[in-house]
C-alpha cells in the first residue's frame, strides 16, 4: 500500500481518497499543495489502496488493510478523513476500531449505497469493462464536479486518459463493484469520535435523502457536527475553497 507524508505539526491527519481512475500518488504534490493551509500544525499521511487485489475486494477489506497500515507505520490516535470511498472505508475503521480516530472528517460519502445511488456507479463500471478510459474520465468527471468546472477541465480529464493502462481499469472496476450494497448505517451508533460530515446539496452521486439517513443515524453522537455546501457537487473537498480551513477548524478544536 503506498502512502505520501507532508507537513510538520503534532497532529497527525491520515486522507483516505475516493474512487479513482488512477493512483492518487501521481497527484501527490498537488494534494500537498492544496492542503498546505493545514500543514504548518498537522503532519498528513495520504493513502493509496493496496497494490495486489483479489478479484472481489470490498469496503471492509479496504477497511481492515489500512488499520494493518496504520499499525505498521505506528501510528495511533489519529484524526481521518474519508472521501467519498474513503469516508465508507473510515467510518468500518471507526466503528471496528474505535481506539485508532480521535476526530473523523467524512466529506461526500454515503453510509448506505442504495440501488438507486449504486446506478451510477454501474454506469461508470458498464463504461470501463468496455475499456473506454476517455468516456470513463469524462463520466466521472461530470458526475464529480459543477458543469462549469468540469466544462473547464475536459480537455485536461481527455489528456490524463491516454495515460490510464488496462491495470487501472482493472482495479477500479475492483473497488467499484466492491461499494455495492455497503451498508453500515446501524452501526454508526458506535463511532465514540467527534465527527464532521460535510457534503454539498449538488452531489450527483450520493443523494440527499442517504445522507439524511446518515446524518439521522449520527444525531445522537456525542459531537457530531454537519456542514452543507450548495453549488460545490461530490467533489466539494476540491472546489469548496474553504473547505480546508473548515477542516483545519474542527481539529484544532
Amino acid at each position: 500500500m503506498d502512502y505520501c507524508k507532508f507537513g510538520k505539526g503534532e497532529k497527525v491527519l491520515v486522507i483516505l481518497p475516493g474512487l479513482a481512475n488512477q493512483s492518487i500518488m501521481g497527484s501527490a504534490d498537488a494534494v500537498a499543495e492544496a492542503y498546505k493551509v493545514l500543514t504548518k500544525d498537522i503532519t498528513i499521511y495520504l493513502f493509496e489502496r493496496r497494490n495486489e487485489l483479489p478479484k472481489t475486494y470490498s469496503v471492509a477489506d479496504n477497511a481492515r488493510d489500512v488499520v494493518i497500515a496504520l499499525e505498521t507505520l505506528a501510528l495511533n490516535r489519529i484524526n481521518m478523513m474519508g472521501v467519498s470511498y474513503g469516508g465508507m472505508t473510515s467510518m468500518e475503521i471507526a466503528t471496528r476500531h474505535p481506539e485508532l480516530v480521535e476526530k473523523l472528517i467524512l466529506a461526500s460519502t454515503s453510509a448506505n449505497v442504495t440501488e438507486e445511488e449504486f446506478k451510477e456507479i454501474e454506469r461508470w463500471l458498464d463504461i470501463a469493462e468496455r475499456g473506454d478510459a476517455t468516456s470513463l474520465y469524462l463520466a466521472f468527471g461530470e458526475a464529480l464536479y459543477p458543469q462549469d468546472v468540469f466544462e473547464q477541465a475536459k480537455s485536461f480529464l481527455i489528456g490524463a486518459a491516454k495515460t490510464v493502462t488496462h491495470n487501472d481499469i482493472d482495479r477500479f472496476i475492483t473497488f467499484a463493484k466492491g461499494m455495492k450494497d455497503f451498508n453500515i448505517l446501524n452501526r454508526l451508533g458506535e463511532i465514540q469520535c467527534p465527527v464532521l460530515f460535510i457534503r454539498d446539496k449538488q452531489d450527483r452521486v450520493f443523494g440527499l435523502i442517504v445522507s439524511n439517513n446518515l446524518i439521522k443515524q449520527m444525531n445522537d453522537l456525542t459531537n457530531f457536527q454537519v456542514y452543507m455546501y450548495d453549488g460545490y457537487g461530490h467533489a466539494v473537498y476540491d472546489t469548496a475553497p474553504d473547505f480546508k480551513e473548515r477542516m483545519l477548524e474542527f481539529l484544532k478544536t
